[in-house]
């Protein structure tokens, strides 16, 4: 089969090259079949080569020669394919016992043949009259001619819009968490040594939805074992890059293992510990399959009893027996490298570094909350370790005893690491690079964590706009000359050379400006104290749990206050009390009369209609108002132009939380209550929310995980923990230090 493409192309001279590439990839595909031990025993090959022979006449080919031709390949496929089963009834199934012959068996599906295909790292990327065969196509190629046309279109439309992908560039499916992980992640027993794990993707395009352009012609270089920290403004497609690289729509290297910290896991009845054991599909694969070769060997020693011994039957068995030993030794060394043996001991101390105790983590996982579900994930990814790790906002899931373990264990974390987070104090210890995303592209700023990135890119913008300035000057000092001498027959060879010299000024870009947003909650009226006070309070779900007592507490319109803790400590508990949102068993709550509290809960989404507009929901919620003036309350919050108008369900977590606080400063409150605040807020977000804090002239009492808005605004530091609430003696980067000593005495820490 070695000229089938020279042969294919004399038979159909015209015949267009993709799908000679085709045929002959089909043909080649049909010849290894006759090879395989078990698809040969199954194989038609007039049948399968009878399509080919309709293609190729379709193509333009003549039917006597195309008939010529495909007799001369089955004619040369059949006696290879009966040299290779007379070679099987001889010595017997020699194959690897990667496959599961029985399942082959019992499932004649094309799904359960393509699945055995991809075991075999066959290629189905073509899909064709019910059949899907191995492309010869140049990816990279094709990616790159499909870019040309979608430029062509967007530039004919004077629009940038979504062109139709080829399917062998869009043939991601939706499956369950193992095969979804296969399938991304394959399990190669070769060796990857020797393989660079950096990665380098060039000019490529990236869309979100339909027609929207986020990134175009960008560049993503990823050094192996550096973290890199991807910024920018709410609803540029920092998570759609991510889903990208999770899913390989982007062209990474198959050796680079992917994980993606996306969704929270499904509940069920599996323990929290085996949830993330069960995370390495890898290990958890292996284990398996050396169970069933096992048993298949002892298997084979029982069928051995019951023939001779020099028998053809005991040589088959024994040449099987050969096989499956050898595969298992294969699984055994791949096992050792990945360190099977201590995965119950690291996936336990991971989960407790995330706040699960021991108790916990053998509790079911549907017995644990939405946020607990998303730690799982996290502690699930860490525990796969993989080559590139993509996590979104993480912090968002975490408290600040677990955000100090995380980026403490990512520190020494030996793979590559691609974060999505908006947490400077998380960005500045975990960081090594930072990657900006804005304006269809991607700028780099390497050796840099939050507080660099942010100086050097001010330095950056300065340095662009005293250059652009620069140029527009020499440009209307040239410009006037030539306007002023052109037609002046004295100085008309000076004009040309000016407008030559005009001519070959590169172009330049006026430096972005961030748009500047100011947060402001309006002034309360004064009102006298005692404004909110707790004494002497004790809560429980029931009496013989009692998860606060003896909390003596108070809130005044100068207070600056955080409460941290652990997750399902009371944190949430006490801010419910004190909104009198719950009653307390013992003690009492007292409140100014007056008082007016603005709240700002942790999933506020929930509370909104994402079907209507920012500008009809807050119409809705606090009427009064013009819609022209609830656009421009909305303004300064950051939600301009066509935002306020457009369904909220559209808006990214960012857009929705600003609607939030636009919303609550209507409410004219004497009290802000934050809960989990800063979550999805951009850096811009995150600063003018600050400020506002700062300069509110009522009380402030957060909940908050981010350590950056904590250290800016609150002065009190509160710590929830063993049913109390007791005021912390420093500031919060006191209380992380304090975090991290504890964590180091108790072993949780990790050391490398």
């Amino acid at each position: 089969m070695s000229n089938v493409g020279l042969q294919v192309r004399q038979a159909v001279p015209n015949i267009d090259p993709v799908v000679a590439d085709y045929a002959v990839g089909y043909i080649q595909h049909v010849s290894q079949s006759t090879e395989d031990i078990v698809l040969s025993q199954q194989l038609d090959i007039k049948s399968e080569l009878h399509y080919i022979e309709q293609l190729l006449v379709d193509a333009g080919g003549s039917n006597d020669k195309v008939d010529v031709l495909v007799n001369k390949i089955i004619e040369e496929l059949t006696d290879k394919l009966n040299k290779n089963l007379a070679k099987l009834e001889i010595t017997g199934d020699t194959s690897k016992r990667l496959l599961d012959i029985n399942l082959l068996n019992q499932n004649n599906n094309k799904r359960d043949i393509n699945s055995s295909l991809a075991l075999l790292n066959a290629s189905t990327n073509i899909e064709h009259a019910g059949r899907s065969m191995e492309s010869r196509v140049d990816k990279k190629k094709l990616e790159k001619q499909e870019r040309k046309i979608a430029k062509k279109v967007a530039k004919r439309n004077n629009q940038f819009v979504k062109y139709e992908r080829s399917k062998l560039l869009n043939d991601q499916k939706e499956e369950d968490y193992d095969s979804f992980f296969l399938e991304i992640n394959p399990l190669d027993f070769g060796s990857s040594a020797g393989k660079s794990k950096d990665i380098k993707i060039e000019n490529f395009d990236l869309y979100v939805g339909e027609g929207q352009r986020i990134l175009s012609e960008a560049t993503l270089t990823l050094s192996y074992g550096r973290r890199y920290g991807l910024v920018g403004q709410n609803g540029i497609g920092k998570s759609t890059l991510l889903r990208a690289l999770s899913r390989r729509e982007l062209d990474i290297p198959k050796h680079i293992t992917i994980l993606h910290v996306e969704q929270e896991i499904r509940g069920d009845d599996t323990p929290a510990i085996q949830s993330v054991l069960d995370a390495d599909v890898w290990r958890k694969s292996l284990i398996q399959e050396e169970a069933k070769i096992n048993e298949r060997i002892k298997e084979i020693e029982n069928l051995r009893k019951e023939f001779e011994e020099e028998s053809q039957e005991v040589k088959k068995l024994d040449n099987e027996r050969d096989d499956l030993e050898n595969h298992l030794l294969s699984i055994s060394e791949k096992l050792f490298d990945m360190e099977s043996d201590k995965a119950e001991s690291k996936a336990a101390a991971i989960l407790y570094g995330l706040g699960f105790t021991k108790k916990s983590q053998t509790l079911p996982t549907k017995s644990f909350s939405g946020g607990w579900r998303m730690r799982l994930s996290l502690a699930r990814a860490l525990f796969c370790q993989p080559d590139l790790l993509l996590l979104d906002e993480p912090s968002n899931m975490l408290d600040v005893p677990s955000i100090t373990y995380l980026a403490n264990y990512l520190q020494t974390y030996e793979s590559t690491v691609l974060v999505v987070s908006h947490d400077r104090a998380f960005l500045n210890e975990v960081a090594t690079d930072i990657i900006h995303q804005h304006s269809e592209r991607l700028d780099y700023y390497r050796g840099a964590n939050f507080d660099s990135f942010y100086n050097t890119r001010e330095e950056r913008i300065k340095n662009q706009r005293r250059e652009y300035e620069n140029q527009m000057a020499v440009r209307q000092h040239l410009q006037a000359f030539i306007d002023k001498f052109r037609y002046n027959a004295g100085k008309a060879a000076e004009a040309q050379s000016r407008i030559k010299k005009l001519e070959k000024l590169p172009v330049l870009e006026p430096p972005e400006d961030d748009k500047i947003i100011k947060f402001k909650f309006p002034d309360p009226d004064m009102i006298s104290p005692p404004i909110l006070q707790l004494s002497s309070i004790e809560f429980g779900y029931n009496t013989d749990d009692i998860l606060l007592k003896d909390v003596d507490f108070d809130v005044q319109m100068d207070s600056r206050i955080a409460i941290v803790g652990g997750n399902g400590t009371g944190k949430t508990t006490l801010l419910k009390l004190i909104l009198n949102q719950l009653e307390p068993l013992k003690g009492q709550v007292n409140r100014n009369g007056r008082l007016r509290v603005g709240y700002f809960a942790q999933h506020h989404v929930d509370s909104m209609d994402l079907t209507l507009s920012a500008v009809s929901w807050m119409s809705n919620t606090f009427p009064g108002k013009s819609d022209e003036e609830y656009r421009r309350h909305l303004g300064s919050f950051g939600i301009t132009g066509p935002l306020g108008l457009q369904k909220m369900e559209l808006l990214s977590g960012g857009q929705k939380s600003r609607v939030a606080f636009a919303a609550l400063s209507l409410s004219q409150p004497h009290i802000l209550i934050l809960d989990e605040p800063s979550n999805h807020l951009d850096t811009q977000g995150l600063d003018a929310l600050a400020d506002a804090l700062i300069n509110f002239k009522g009380g402030v009492l957060m909940v908050s995980h981010d350590v950056s808005i904590i250290d800016k605004v609150c002065n009190e530091i509160w710590v929830t923990e063993n049913q109390s609430v007791t005021k912390f003696s420093g500031d919060i980067n006191a209380y992380k230090k304090h975090i991290l000593a504890e964590a180091d005495d108790k072993g949780v820490v990790r050391k490398h």
